[in-house]
This record gives structure tokens, C-alpha cells and sequence, in this order.
């Protein structure tokens, strides 16, 4: 068996060893990143179903179109596929595969279609959400997956460096000319695809997720850039903010609270500590300088192969980290109509601390 083979026959033996800790007969999976997680196979969201099955029997089936099969790299003892004809019933043959189960857990990210038509294929069957199984399994980045993510973050990091060195022209330009530049940047540095380009000159930074239009940038004013893609399956995300000119004293005092409050989250990022304590390490910062109802959105998501992804680092989730967790830290802060700032790492948490991925100039620069 090849080494690559033998890393996904490893996942599927963990998502075993869970299924029977929590009591799942079968995990079925279409379209969403668990199925490439297990398989390397990332199906189209078509309306054709494609559907991994895996139970505690026998080799897992990967049901497929027949005009999909090309695209799968076959993975002998991984899974097993079953091509269906345009005139097959796909749902039916899901079903036949799992017609012993009495406990399936589904993938969060199949059509409804298909789950509405399951429902009458498999009566009697409890049903229950695959992330259960799959997501505590995904949350632990092994040593391979730690290393696309640090590669992917360093790819950023490069297009980091440009725009706070200036190289990245912004007076003058519109949001969205810059967008299409750190996007094409993006690509040059190794990324398969964008995921986004966020670029919010002034009161426009005041939008966390502002989408890039027809506003020029002008002098002395404010730059949020937050951007990020896909480098061979695993995410990169980053947010710099630079200044065209003069850095008012407003914007320099409120930044140097946003990155006392980001520096105070990244080292709170211990395994052991819960994620609502790292949200509270930035918040809290943040609060204490009267700046608390603009910070608006939780402190960090998870990343991997998808770009949010559990664990999240907001109140409420008390999920102790654990070496391998990797996530987003990104306080911020927004004053509408006028301004906003945020700064953004993602993290890695391990037994001998957390470790950055991104490692570009922390400081608000003047370009």
C-alpha cells in the first residue's frame, strides 16, 4: 500500500474506532470536506450524488457518477468504487449499503434532496450529524497536515510583506483593482484557488467581510486587506492593515490595543485552555480600553482543508484545545462610518505552546 493510501486507511480505521465510541452503525458522506479528508476525492456539489459509505464490515464504497470516475485517483484498500448510470437510481444504492444500519451519521453538507429521498429509503433508522464522528477527528492536524498549513501561511505571508513594503500600489486604485492583485498574487504563490481578497479602504474597513467595489483609495486613510486560499487542499487566511500616508493618532492608539489584544489571544492559545478563553484574552483587552461594542464577531475560527471549520474561539465554547487544533486569531476592531482595524494569525496549538503560521510585520505601517 502506498504511503499515501496508508494515511487515509488510518483516518478511516480512527473514524471507526469512533463511530463504535458513539454507537454510529454508518457514516455517509457526499459533497463537503470529509469526504477528500478520508479519500482525497473532493466531489463537485452536483446534482448528481456522490456518497462515501463506511461501516465496520467492509471496504468503504464510494458511490459515484459514471462521468465522475476520472477524476478519482483509486486507493486500493481505501474505498472501493461503484460508478451508477444516469438511469440508476443513487439514492436507492446508498441506501442498499447501508440497509443494515440502524444508527447513520450524515454529512453536514448533503443537498436535502438527497437526505429528504434517504429518509423514506431507510425507514426506522436514527440519524445523527457525521461531524460528530469525523469533526474531533479533522480538528487534529497531524505533522503533514501542521506543515501544508505553515507552507500555505508563508505563501501569504510573501504577499504580507509586499503590500506593507509599499510594492503593492493603493493610491489611486480601486477596492477591487487591489482585490484582483492580492488575488493574482495568491495564485503566483503557489495557491490552487482564491478563497477571498477582502480590501476595505476608510470607513469601509468599519465592514468585517466588506466586499471590494468601485471606491478608490485615497491618501491618509486606512487599508484593511484580508486574504487567503487553498495550497494543496489545506487554507492559508491573513489580515495586515497599512495606511496611505500619515497615521492619525486615533487609528495608531485603537491599533496598538488591537495588537496588545491579538498578542494577549495567541499566547492564551494553550492546550488545555478553552476556546472561549482565548476569545477572552483578545476581548477583554479590548473592553478594558472602552472599545468593546466594536469588536463585533468571535476572536477565530478553525482551519484546514476548509477555511472555517471547527474549533471556534468564541464565548460559549468551553472545548479545552488540543495539540494539533489549528485556528484563526483575529480581534478587531470597527467604528462604523469612520473606521476599522483587525489583525489576524492562524495558530497552531502544541504541547510546547502555540506556533504561528503567519510571520509577517505585526505593526501598522505606514506605505
Amino acid at each position: 500500500m502506498s504511503d499515501i493510501a496508508e494515511v487515509y486507511r488510518h483516518r478511516i480505521e480512527r473514524v471507526r474506532a469512533a463511530m463504535s465510541e458513539r454507537g454510529v452503525d454508518a457514516v455517509m458522506l457526499s459533497a463537503g470536506h470529509d469526504l477528500p479528508y478520508l479519500t482525497g476525492y473532493e466531489a463537485m456539489p452536483l446534482e448528481r450524488l456522490t456518497m462515501l459509505v463506511v461501516d465496520q464490515h467492509r471496504v468503504p464504497t464510494l458511490l459515484i457518477p459514471r462521468l465522475e470516475v476520472a477524476r478519482v485517483e483509486p486507493l486500493d484498500g481505501v474505498f472501493e468504487l461503484q460508478p451508477w448510470d444516469e438511469t440508476d437510481d443513487p439514492v436507492a444504492l446508498a441506501a442498499s449499503l447501508a440497509r443494515e444500519a440502524r444508527t447513520v451519521a450524515i454529512g453536514d453538507q448533503m443537498w436535502a434532496r438527497f437526505l429528504v429521498e434517504l429518509l423514506g429509503k431507510l425507514p426506522g433508522v436514527e440519524y445523527r450529524r457525521a461531524v460528530e464522528v469525523v469533526g474531533p477527528l479533522r480538528m487534529r492536524k497531524d505533522d503533514a497536515e501542521i506543515a501544508a498549513l505553515a507552507a500555505a501561511g508563508a505563501a501569504v505571508d510573501r504577499i504580507a510583506a509586499q503590500l506593507q513594503a509599499g510594492e503593492i500600489p493603493l493610491v489611486g486604485r480601486t477596492e477591487a483593482e487591489v482585490s484582483a492583485d492580492l488575488s493574482a498574487r495568491i495564485v503566483a504563490e503557489g495557491h490552487d484557488r482564491v478563497n477571498f481578497a477582502i480590501v476595505a479602504a476608510g470607513e469601509n474597513a468599519a465592514s468585517p467581510h466588506h466586499h471590494a467595489g468601485a471606491r478608490v483609495i485615497g491618501e491618509d486613510e486606512i487599508v484593511l486587506c484580508d486574504f487567503g486560499g487553498t495550497m494543496k487542499g489545506y487554507c492559508s487566511d491573513t489580515t495586515r492593515c497599512v495606511v496611505t500616508g500619515a497615521i492619525p493618532a486615533e487609528i495608531a492608539e485603537a491599533y496598538e490595543i488591537l495588537h496588545t489584544a491579538q498578542r494577549a489571544a495567541v499566547a492564551a492559545a494553550t492546550v488545555g485552555t478553552a476556546c472561549s478563553q482565548v476569545d477572552r484574552a483578545a476581548r477583554q483587552v479590548i473592553e478594558d480600553a472602552g472599545y468593546g461594542e466594536y469588536f463585533v464577531h468571535r476572536t477565530g475560527h478553525g482551519i484546514g482543508l476548509e477555511e472555517h471549520e471547527d474549533p471556534y474561539i468564541v464565548d460559549g465554547n468551553d472545548l479545552a484545545l488540543e495539540h494539533g487544533h489549528a485556528f484563526s486569531v483575529e480581534p478587531g476592531i470597527y467604528v462604523p462610518g469612520r473606521w476599522g482595524m483587525r489583525l489576524e494569525d492562524i495558530v497552531v496549538a502544541t504541547a510546547d505552546g502555540p506556533v504561528s503560521m503567519n510571520n509577517s510585520d505585526h505593526h501598522l505601517i505606514s506605505v
